[in-house]
């Protein structure tokens, strides 16, 4: 069995006491990549640190969250820049805007994201991206933006029918986390009308545990519940399943079969 966790923040510090443990168990479980997205400058140094620890499968992104899109953002994208510039990653993210928390900085997120839509374009990486009430917004730019050199996920997608039409037809996909487990989150109804072949696995752990972990710290080898859960409601075998969304992780970051070095 091969899995790909396409988003997960197992350098955070909900792991400190046993992160090794935590990645060594999703290892055991079939989890053969676990793709890292950045959040600020604060997150970068333990984020790369998991990933010399695990080089043939943590793999890191490079970009700002828009949570953390502030007065000093431009600083902080000069520093994604930088990053991007000398070293190797599989991906532009975590970006994009959230409009749940905070507006006070919606200007400034929708710069961020747009400048940072143009530095995938740019370093030829695809981008994971965040869009907690703010798919319109998202959208708009991605469209303004789009080429054939920009191709991404939307990362946690718990969206409509009507707009996964508007994401495949970008060309983009949809990464399906623990909520799709949830008993009347309505997602298992959107999913099954999505083709398998515009879907990823993700947990964003520590966040979203799926059941019958729901409430507790989310982890790596949970993803196993989470594909079991698509298998049923694509009525498919659970190889399936995991074949066609590692199968798709494997060609929009560029990745393969073959465990690798960095």
């Amino acid at each position: 069995m091969f899995l790909i966790d396409s988003h997960t923040h197992l350098y955070l510090e909900q792991f400190n006491p046993d992160r090794k443990q935590v990645v060594e168990s999703a290892i055991k479980q079939g989890v053969e990549y676990m793709l890292l997205p950045n959040i600020d400058k604060d997150s970068t140094d333990t984020m790369l640190a998991l990933y010399r620890e695990f080089p043939d499968n943590c793999l890191p992104m490079m970009g700002l969250h828009p949570t953390s899109v502030n007065d000093d953002y431009q600083e902080e994208l000069i520093r994604v820049e930088n990053f991007l510039s000398s070293y190797s990653f599989v991906a532009v993210g975590e970006i994009g805007i959230d409009l749940y928390w905070d507006k006070s900085f919606k200007e400034q997120q929708e710069d961020a994201f747009r400048q940072q839509l143009k530095l995938a374009k740019k370093f030829t990486l695809p981008v994971s991206i965040h869009t907690r009430e703010s798919f319109d917004e998202i959208y708009r730019i991605v469209k303004e933006e789009h080429t054939k050199e920009l191709t991404g996920v939307f990362h946690c997608f718990t969206g409509t029918v009507e707009q996964a039409k508007k994401i495949m037809e970008l060309g983009f996909f949809m990464g399906i986390g623990g909520i799709v487990t949830f008993k009347n989150s309505g997602l298992d109804r959107i999913v099954k009308s999505i083709p398998l072949n515009f879907l990823l696995l993700e947990t964003d752990s520590p966040f979203l545990s799926p059941e019958p972990y729901r409430g507790k710290r989310n982890q790596s080898a949970y993803l196993t519940f989470i594909a079991q859960k698509l298998a049923e409601i694509k009525q498919k075998p659970f190889e399936t399943i995991a074949e066609n969304t590692s199968n798709n992780a494997l060609k929009l970051f560029h990745l393969n079969r073959k465990q690798r070095n960095g």
